[in-house]
């Protein structure tokens, strides 16, 4: 990358990037960065010392030099050793691989749902990973199957989980055989459970509302009178 390219990056300045990327040791990062005489300058050999032996807490060195004399803030110990941090730890050299949550939304929403970066992130997943590439394929096909009522095409999806899908897939698919009948029939007809569930959902709420102020018979006429 250009040194405009890394600025960009990490939201640096081009002159403080080409001063790192052209050092070749950390002396002369340390050295550059101090021009002119600070209340440091004497103290300096004992941070370098006590740094190279894995001593990298800058309070605890700001103490041990103000033991010595130093009259300075901490502050000035943290920036003087940022760049004696910076080179232990260098930069990635690849993107930080997505979370399992993150992976699990790519895979499940729908296509048309997915930002440019999202849907770029989702194709380099599955460029490196085939077995996820055939998951995701089959979590699309019955996605298409729920979206578009083909419960007919239930048995064959679920043929193709047998042969190709993983243990998690398969798994889901034994407990789709233990009531087949009434799955097909979920995937097929228009009709739904979801107007009984949520007057069960309200009934619940109500009772949760009611508890402990008022008998049956004020709930019942509640639940009767929002009916």
């Amino acid at each position: 990358m250009s040194i405009s390219a890394i600025g960009r990056k990490l939201s640096l300045d081009r002159r403080t990037v080409r001063r790192f990327a052209r050092a070749s040791e950390v002396e002369e990062l340390l050295t550059k960065a101090e021009c002119r005489a600070s209340l440091l300058d004497e103290f300096k050999p004992h941070l370098h010392e006590r740094f190279n032996a894995g001593c990298t807490d800058a309070a605890r060195l700001t103490r041990e030099i103000a033991l010595l004399g130093y009259r300075g803030s901490d502050k000035t110990v943290r920036r003087y050793l940022q760049p004696l941090r910076s080179a232990l730890n260098p930069l990635s050299s690849g993107p930080a691989s997505p979370s399992v949550r993150q992976a699990t939304g790519w895979l499940t929403r729908h296509p048309d749902r997915l930002t440019a970066d999202e849907r770029t992130g989702l194709d380099a997943l599955l460029e490196r990973s085939p077995a996820l590439a055939t998951t995701r394929e089959l979590v699309h096909d019955f996605a298409e199957i729920m979206i578009e009522r083909r419960g007919s095409d239930l048995g064959a999806w679920m043929t193709a989980v047998d042969t190709k899908g993983d243990r998690a897939l398969r798994s889901f698919v034994t407990g789709l055989r233990r009531d087949l009948d009434a799955v097909t029939a979920g995937l097929t007809l228009p009709y739904s459970s979801g107007p009984v569930e949520g007057h069960i959902n309200r009934i619940k709420m109500l009772k949760r509302q009611m508890y402990g102020r008022a008998n049956l018979d004020l709930l019942r006429k509640r639940v009767i009178h929002t009916l």
